[in-house]
């Protein structure tokens, strides 16, 4: 996915949610930090964005989204991408995660803004799901020194998870580290 891709998906968020602002949890969150091409492909190989909303606690907004503009829906069809629609509580995120947000807030958004996750705070919640594709993303921004490990192995003792979870992600978190 692309930026401008994210910013029409942010736009039709938007208009079938009637909100403003919106999370941009997943992966695609990483469109916020860098342009497309300081990007590895790695990074943009995914056709959907995680989009979730503040005020949701029934998830009601997140289903429109899924209905409205999500996989298999006709504005998928369409685009050749989509959002899903997801709940704030989706990932596993760092302390202080909410004071880290990196706003996409331009005209292609409009109505909308993206408020996405900081790429160290998503790369920690990749790390924590430990899927072979979030893995593999994590590599990537990691070979391309858009991520610092060291900013990595301080955030990840400030999550609550499982302990087996943080010990993976703190063994692959090592094993990049210079």
């Amino acid at each position: 996915m692309r930026r401008d891709q994210l910013e029409h998906l942010l736009r039709a968020a938007s208009v079938v949610s009637g909100e403003r602002d919106m999370l941009v949890i997943g992966s695609q969150s990483i469109l916020a930090a860098f342009g497309d091409s300081e990007l590895p492909a790695e990074a943009t190989a995914s056709i959907e964005a995680d989009i979730a909303f503040f005020d949701d606690p029934d998830d009601a907004k997140a289903d429109q989204v899924d209905g409205a503009i999500g996989e298999l829906s006709p504005f998928h069809e369409r685009y050749g991408y989509y959002a899903q629609g997801v709940s704030v509580t989706t990932a596993i995120l760092p302390s202080g995660w909410r004071d880290r947000l990196v706003p996409i807030d331009t005209p292609g958004a409009n109505p909308g803004r993206g408020l996405c996750l900081e790429p160290h705070d998503c790369v920690i919640a990749k790390l924590l799901a430990g899927r072979d594709k979030d893995l593999a993303f994590a590599d990537a921004l990691v070979r391309v020194r858009l991520i610092d490990p060291g900013v990595l192995a301080a955030r990840i003792e400030t999550v609550q998870a499982h302990p087996v979870a943080i010990q993976r992600a703190r063994s692959w978190i090592a094993s990049r580290q210079a």
